[in-house]
């Protein structure tokens, strides 16, 4: 790219021109009409979900370049529908402008969400863009899944054990390096490099879905409760526990973090980035023991089982060792988007 055209701002190539310079993104067989249309499989359920992303909110250009700022918006969609069971078929990209953003800039943000769709096969298949006083993404993703598969908050019974996929906090942790570069100097390269890209290229879970069906073929009907922890692993906990009118025991000690905190972060700094760091895009599931345990050392790499669904309504933080209190865990605790 020359750096005239690299300058260029919205305003100067407008609507059409912007929209032309976005449909080289797309495949030419889907878009050019009103709508896309989408084929799914005989016996499939079509799952959608949308994803709104402000600029200042959700990414800044201090942490997070046009590039990451599109993977990250197509990672939040494409791990909706995982937290469903689902596997992509295709998203929507509706873009607010400032009319002096540069063309440049939308590109490389166009640029980064299909680098993330490409992993799994999937496309822009339409959207929309208008003009607006401050940058604003929403993207709309559709997916399909069987409908004996498809994984609810509702679900989740006493005696489930609650498993998560991977680590938490490193999100949280890649963001406060880039915020303030002069933390974690006891880190690696390779520990501070790890943390950050958890942050800007965050990995959907869309890969555990085979897994979990392979575990649980024999018992294909037994219904599965879950979601993301994309607000966090209290908040996916709570919410699950709440949907299904039961309480959750979790165990401090078992929650996977990762392991360069040992040498960075308090316990209480690790746990709170663990809890409510959020938008680190896991799976939480809620399964039988036995089915939970097989899906954990299939899995590997940081998937765990955390804590168990027991009776009442209260979501606990427990210290099996008794060093700590027990704690309740609410909502109030992690990112609310109109709190205080």
């Amino acid at each position: 790219m020359n750096s005239e055209l690299s300058y260029q701002q919205v305003k100067d190539i407008g609507e059409q021109g912007l929209l032309e310079r976005l449909q080289r993104f797309c495949p030419p067989e889907i878009i050019g009409d009103d709508a896309a249309v989408l084929v799914t499989a005989p016996e499939q359920s079509l799952v959608v979900t949308t994803d709104v992303l402000v600029d200042g909110v959700h990414f800044s250009n201090v942490t997070t370049s046009p590039e990451d700022a599109g993977w990250r918006a197509a990672a939040a969609n494409l791990s909706d529908l995982a937290a469903m069971g689902a596997f992509p078929l295709g998203i929507t990209v509706g873009l607010g402008l400032p009319g002096e953003i540069r063309v440049s800039w939308v590109e490389r943000l166009y640029q980064g969400i299909t680098e993330c769709l490409q992993k799994y096969n999937t496309s822009i298949v339409g959207g929309d863009v208008v003009r607006s006083p401050v940058t604003t993404l929403a993207i709309t993703a559709f997916g399909q899944v069987n409908p004996s598969q498809i994984i609810r908050r509702s679900a989740a019974v006493v005696g489930d054990a609650i498993v998560v996929t991977g680590v938490h906090g490193a999100s949280r942790a890649g963001l406060k390096l880039l915020l303030h570069p002069e933390l974690g100097q006891k880190l690696k390269d390779a520990e501070r490099t790890a943390l950050i890209l958890a942050h800007q290229r965050p990995q959907p879970r869309l890969d555990v879905l085979p897994v979990l069906w392979k575990i649980l073929t024999p018992n294909f009907q037994l219904p599965v409760a879950g979601m993301d922890s994309s607000d966090g692993l209290a908040d996916a906990i709570i919410q699950i526990c709440r949907v299904s009118g039961v309480g959750a025991m979790l165990e401090r000690r078992q929650i996977s973090l990762p392991a360069a905190f040992d040498h960075w972060l308090t316990q209480e700094q690790a746990l709170e980035y663990a809890l409510y760091g959020g938008e680190d895009f896991e799976l939480v599931l809620c399964l039988p023991q036995e089915l939970a345990s097989a899906f954990v050392q299939y899995l590997g790499q940081g998937a765990a089982i955390v804590g168990r669904i027991v009776p009442g309504s209260t979501v606990i933080l427990h210290d099996e060792q008794k060093e700590f209190p027990d704690q309740v865990l609410s909502l109030s605790q992690g990112f609310q988007h109109f709190g205080q």
